[in-house]
């Protein structure tokens, strides 16, 4: 393992030349001529290192991508990752990316195309191995384009390696929240202010009790939130509000959960006489639960990791990734195995370059380890 580490640590001036290529292409969720030239390019690399390519149309955000390596009988890995960043176009312009201090700064740098190269270094030296490489280009919107994809692929193959960042320190991440994304609206009748107030019906006020209803479904003890985050509503002071919407992040660590705050939420009823709710939306991300499976393959990277001198940790995130819906499938499932870094979608974000040969050489020996 260490004659890997020193291999991977050799190539570290090429790989972080093409690092900061990917950075410079900038691929926005919602922008698709830009991260469409992103793929491409990405499918040129990993071409050149004896991948057969394919990429899978999509008509609102980019084309995903996919790469098999050593097509054969064996069930293969897959690598699973996205392709698109927060970012808007123009970004890279602000902050360009940068090397200073044993980081690697840049739009996208940590989430997550730090983790795309860490499949790359790995892969060039593993050529022989059954891998897919799943690349899709609406994580960071919710993949409704893609999910369908995902689990399909996820099912041909016996375990999932999810290059998404990992938690501070390097740790793993072998549980995630699920996500859930509702919209209430209160829908009552505009007045005069002024004149004749009491014909009215406040949505406004509606929604107003509705959040308050809201609030009450949280449970810490079960590790479930559920968070108003945007209220809008009205037209003017003068008026009395016809409509008025709440935006709602659920997030919850069980499929019991799940349904529960799923039934409360549709559940809703309106307090006002004359005003009226419509409510939709949904658990859009099953919760990553850890399991048996889950802990078999955190045991096995852990002891690899041991053989590289690190001492590797697992843990949980309120956060999910595509790994959500290939974990719901009963798929072992192994998160978090991306950059070692910080401050993803934020500013700050920045990747630690000393632990990239590193990354790469637990990366390929899990590999191994799959097929022995």
């Amino acid at each position: 393992m260490n004659s890997l580490v020193q291999h991977f640590t050799e190539q570290l001036p090429e790989a972080l030349a093409l690092l900061e290529k990917m950075v410079s292409m900038e691929s926005p969720s919602f922008d698709k001529e830009l991260t469409d030239r992103f793929v491409v390019f990405l499918g040129s690399k990993f071409q050149e290192i004896g991948g057969k390519v394919e990429f899978t149309p999509a008509e609102k955000v980019g084309n995903h991508l996919h790469v098999k390596f050593s097509l054969g009988s064996a069930d293969p890995i897959l690598l699973l990752g996205h392709t698109d960043t927060v970012w808007p176009a123009g970004e890279v312009a602000k902050r360009p990316f940068k090397i200073e201090n044993g980081r690697a700064t840049g739009p996208g740098v940590f989430d997550m195309k730090a983790g795309i190269l860490l499949m790359w270094m790995a892969l060039r030296v593993l050529k022989d191995r059954p891998v897919t490489v799943l690349l899709t280009s609406d994580e960071e919107i919710g993949s409704t384009s893609s999910r369908a994809l995902i689990e399909s692929e996820a099912s041909r193959c016996r375990a999932i390696f999810v290059l998404e960042p990992s938690l501070p320190g390097g740790a793993l991440k072998t549980a995630r929240k699920g996500i859930g994304r509702f919209t209430v609206k209160a829908i009552g009748r505009a007045a005069h202010a002024g004149i004749d107030p009491e014909k009215g019906v406040n949505a406004i006020e509606e929604i107003a009790r509705q959040i308050l209803k809201l609030q009450t479904m949280s449970d810490a003890g079960r590790g479930t939130t559920v968070t108003v985050g945007v209220v809008q509503g009205g037209t003017r002071s003068n008026v009395v509000p016809a409509e008025a919407t709440a935006e709602v992040d659920v997030r919850i660590a069980s499929a019991e959960e799940a349904g529960r705050v799923a039934k409360m939420i549709q559940g809703l009823s309106p307090e006002l006489s004359g005003a009226r709710l419509e409510i939709r939306g949904g658990i859009n991300r099953p919760p990553m639960v850890r399991n048996t499976e889950t802990a078999r393959l955190f045991e096995a990277a852990r002891a690899i990791a041991a053989q590289l001198g690190v001492d590797l940790q697992e843990g949980a995130t309120g956060g999910a990734s595509d790994g959500n819906f290939t974990s719901a499938l009963g798929i072992p499932t192994l998160d978090g195995l991306g950059a070692v870094g910080g401050g993803a979608h934020s500013i700050d974000e920045w990747v630690d370059l000393e632990s990239l040969p590193l990354r790469a050489a637990l990366i390929a020996g899990l590999i191994e380890n799959c097929f022995r």
